[in-house]
């Protein structure tokens, strides 16, 4: 192809797949990657051109996991913040939750309006979860045509007074359906009637200590649900997406129903990653999320399941608020907001955590950050990827360059994280969304252009 003029060529680079690491030069025109080379030709010319000497180049990560609260509850993030804060840290796909939001992702109304918003505001590419509450099954249908990429529900109270959690009843019938239908559902999987119980136990004796939160929490609570969710997943041949893991122990009830032929994938968050009681307890409200974290035998019992490939995504579980509502009341634990701001650090913790200190290879990184979500939701190869004829979806990084995160760093609504403070190997200095530079060096690129919409193929 000699003399052949295309938008961006990156140079020298190292590309990072799910099946290798080598050094290259990619070639990319209008939206897609046209070529992939050792050393491009001489006679290949770009109308821009980025050097990679020294530099890693992974694919774009999905975050399949996030709560941005528009419509209705912006002021706790919204969908420009929020998506800007992901270009920020590597990511070019999300999909959003269906609760957060007012009035919430469980019918047809209201998936437009989110999708409308989205589709103003995201400077990313995006997917949307849709609602399986009680009394809704009849929109299902609408939903899936609509094109939302599977299904969410609660087993235990969601906090969210107009999201109610299934019964069995509603979760056995909605599995159903959703098999029916062919889509996926996703599932946060806490047993109700433990979860409920041992809260109310402990507040009404007072004992309202990060301990006694998370004692109410207990790692059976997941089990059991996660246990009756894939019983009911065998039963109806529904897809099952069990979403933050806390203890590689429930992953284990997920593989053992893998090899039973279930078919059901497992996720889990930088925090489990990352944090330990210890660590909520130092830090309060600002780590408060359920399931709660867990001791740090838990926390390297999910390294073990990410090295033994049972572990098959990351999401952030992004779940921001406004900061009065992570203080609560004096010592009261249970009275504070449930949710963790950490979408633009996931990367971060990935290499930090996972590369440098406990030498996972970036191939897995790249496995279950991006190529392993594509091809659970119907995405894959045009994201997930670095291949011809793929979305040139790309991230850039300086995997030595040592920062510590500031509050002034971070692009959410609310600068609040329990990363802020934390020292990370491995800076993000480009984001591209289907070959446009979205985030440069610390800054968001806005040319304009917005994300498009990521329905299901599934």
């Amino acid at each position: 192809m000699s003399g052949t003029i295309v938008d961006l060529i990156i140079r020298n680079g190292t590309i990072v797949t799910e099946r290798g690491i080598f050094q290259g030069d990619i070639a990319i025109q209008g939206e897609r990657i046209i070529e992939i080379a050792e050393q491009l030709s001489v006679d290949w010319k770009a109308q821009q051109e980025i050097e990679a000497s020294g530099l890693h180049v992974f694919p774009g990560l999905m975050d399949t996991h996030v709560h941005f609260n528009e419509p209705g509850r912006t002021d706790w993030e919204g969908i420009s913040s929020g998506s800007r804060s992901l270009a920020a840290g590597g990511v070019t796909t999300f999909f959003d939750m269906p609760l957060n939001s007012s009035p919430p992702t469980t019918t047809l109304h209201g998936f437009r309006l989110k999708k409308q918003v989205a589709e103003e505001k995201s400077v990313v590419d995006f997917g949307l979860w849709g609602g399986l509450v009680p009394g809704n099954l009849d929109s299902l249908e609408s939903l899936k045509k609509s094109g939302v990429i599977g299904f969410k529900a609660f087993m235990s109270n969601s906090g969210i007074d107009d999201f109610v959690h299934v019964d069995d009843s509603t979760l056995f019938q909605g599995m159903e359906k959703i098999a029916e239908l062919g889509s996926i559902l996703a599932l946060h999987a806490e047993n109700d009637v433990i979860t409920s119980r041992l809260s109310a136990s402990s507040i009404e004796q007072g004992r309202l200590t990060v301990r006694d939160f998370c004692s109410s929490r207990p790692i059976l609570s997941e089990i059991e649900a996660v246990e009756r969710a894939l019983t009911y997943a065998e039963a109806t041949k529904c897809k099952l997406h069990i979403v933050h893991v806390s203890s590689g122990q429930v992953v284990k009830r997920v593989t053992n129903a893998k090899r039973r032929g279930v078919d059901v994938t497992v996720e889990t968050c930088p925090h489990y990653l990352t944090f330990t009681i210890d660590d909520f307890e130092r830090l309060g409200g600002l780590l408060k999320c359920a399931p709660p974290l867990r001791e740090l035998e838990q926390v390297e019992s999910l390294w073990e399941a990410i090295d033994s490939r049972e572990i098959d995504s990351i999401g952030s579980d992004h779940s921001p608020s406004p900061p009065a509502m992570k203080t609560g009341s004096g010592e009261d634990i249970f009275s504070v907001w449930g949710g963790i701001s950490g979408a633009q650090s996931t990367l971060n913790v990935m290499l930090e955590e996972g590369y440098w200190r406990r030498g996972v290879p970036l191939e897995t990184i790249v496995r279950i950050t991006s190529t392993n979500p594509a091809k659970r939701f119907g995405l894959y190869p045009n994201k997930g990827t670095i291949a011809v004829g793929s979305d040139a979806d790309l991230t850039l990084v300086d995997l030595q360059f040592p920062f510590l995160l500031e509050a002034s760093d971070l692009l959410y609504r609310h600068k609040q994280s329990p990363y802020v403070g934390k020292t990370f190997r491995g800076l993000v200095l480009y984001t591209l969304l289907r070959g446009r530079v979205i985030f440069q060096k610390g800054e968001i690129i806005d040319n304009g252009n917005r994300g498009k919409y990521c329905g299901s193929t599934l």
